[in-house]
């Protein structure tokens, strides 16, 4: 899926006035979740975990700009075959 063309501020400010009171949980890949977080728009990310090398790929924190934000990790649920991340921005 492509970014929202007016701005992906629009498209979470749509998202969020279709949610209400719930949370909104933008998909994507890194492409998607580097936009979001250099934009300051992401509180937390879940990082579902496979051990699978593939070779090359793209670096999920890389390429923020000049974003501050540090992830501070607030939860980890191993299981067989994959692990769960849970990382909160400040």
């Amino acid at each position: 899926m492509a970014l929202p063309a007016d701005g992906i501020g629009s498209g979470l400010e749509q998202a969020r006035d279709a949610a209400g009171a719930r949370d909104v949980s933008p998909g994507g890949g890194p492409t998607t979740v580097q936009a979001y977080l250099a934009a300051g728009l992401l509180d937390e990310i879940l990082i579902y975990l496979v051990p699978v090398f593939l070779g090359d790929g793209t670096r999920l924190l890389a390429n923020l700009g000049a974003a501050p934000r540090r992830p501070e990790q607030i939860e980890v649920v191993d299981a067989p075959g994959v692990s769960q991340l849970r990382y909160r921005f400040g």
